[in-house]
């Protein structure tokens, strides 16, 4: 792998949070208000996992039971009205997430649908709309979509429309390629879970220098700078700040409320460690992707395989958990 040299650090007067962001912008992982409003990310982006966290606490319940109140004269029954009342649950959280950021809130799309281009394209139409009808622009909405083949197509057919989207659930340079193809706004490589991956493979731990997570982040960008590809990086999954701090200079990077909290108690300096710049000069060949080849690299790739799949399980079991607690309220 090409590497970096570190480039200029910030006063270490600072907290590594506040260093971290003269080079990378924050998005908060979280669908917790009180944190957001205590770090400041730019953006932040949710789940179902984080939206079903939430709605089990008692300062977020009233979100979910206005939105039953206002949804209850709707002619809708069963799974539909379920279905209905989901959507307009997480528009809700997303608008109050964007009375805190400045920036934009990432709204996932029902994971159940990873595989299906048109149902995908429907869902984010619709979550577009119930944004826009309460008059949230567009350009403040990413839709979250998990990184398949027929994601990334749905994706491309959506930014054409002006729909911008997240591509999640991503482990290798192939989804990355595919995804700066389509055009699409930001993708979201998930460097935690490729180094739990390799942890659990390898049985040993890693440095942050040599993170497995955080070399495949890396190549990406590197990949999309040397290239002139426009499409966002966006490193998720973060575990630790080490991981973090070695990917300043990344786009963007999505952080839980534990690390941002363990990012500002450390003023060790941060340095510069992905720049556009150095990475025209990386020697990196292109990647021809078609369907077939797209889906050979990801079937000789274990650990892209397993995490994919995995991924889209976790999120799909979290919709049902929470489709099951509303209907519990029902």
């Amino acid at each position: 792998m090409n590497t970096i040299a570190p480039g200029p650090s910030v006063t270490s007067e600072l907290n590594q949070l506040d260093q971290l962001k003269k080079f990378t912008k924050v998005v908060a992982d979280s669908a917790d208000f009180e944190s957001m409003r205590k770090f400041h990310p730019q953006d932040a982006t949710t789940n179902p996992t984080l939206v079903y966290q939430a709605t089990q606490k008692s300062e977020y319940a009233h979100i979910l039971e206005k939105v039953i109140v206002d949804r209850k004269s709707s002619a809708l029954s069963g799974g539909a009205r379920i279905e209905e009342i989901m959507d307009h649950l997480l528009v809700a959280f997303g608008c109050e997430i964007l009375n805190i950021v400045p920036g934009r809130v990432s709204t996932e799309v029902d994971a159940r649908l990873s595989f299906d281009i048109e149902s995908t394209c429907a869902k984010a139409r619709r979550l577009i709309a119930l944004y826009e009808a309460k008059g949230v622009p567009r350009e403040r909405i990413l839709i979250k979509i998990a990184s398949t083949w027929e994601g990334i197509a749905a994706a491309g057919k959506l930014q054409t429309e002006g729909i911008r989207c997240n591509l999640t659930v991503l482990f290798t340079l192939a989804q990355a390629v595919r995804c700066a193809e389509e055009k699409v706004q930001l993708i979201s490589p998930f460097v935690g879970r490729i180094c739990e991956w390799f942890k659990a493979a390898n049985k040993r731990e890693y440095s942050a220098a040599e993170d497995p997570g955080v070399h495949a982040l890396t190549a990406i960008y590197n990949y999309y700078k040397k290239f002139d590809y426009k499409t966002e990086v966006m490193g998720a999954a973060i575990r630790n700040p080490g991981q973090a701090t070695e990917l300043a200079g990344c786009d963007l990077l999505t952080i839980p409320p534990v690390v941002l909290a363990q990012l500002v108690e450390s003023n060790d300096p941060v340095t510069r460690k992905l720049d556009a710049g150095t990475a025209k000069h990386c020697d990196i060949q292109r990647l021809a992707l078609d369907e077939k080849t797209f889906r050979w690299l990801l079937n000789e790739d274990a650990m892209a395989t397993e995490k994919i799949a995995e991924g889209i399980r976790l999120f799909a079991a979290d919709i049902a958990k929470l489709e099951n607690f509303i209907a519990a309220k029902l």
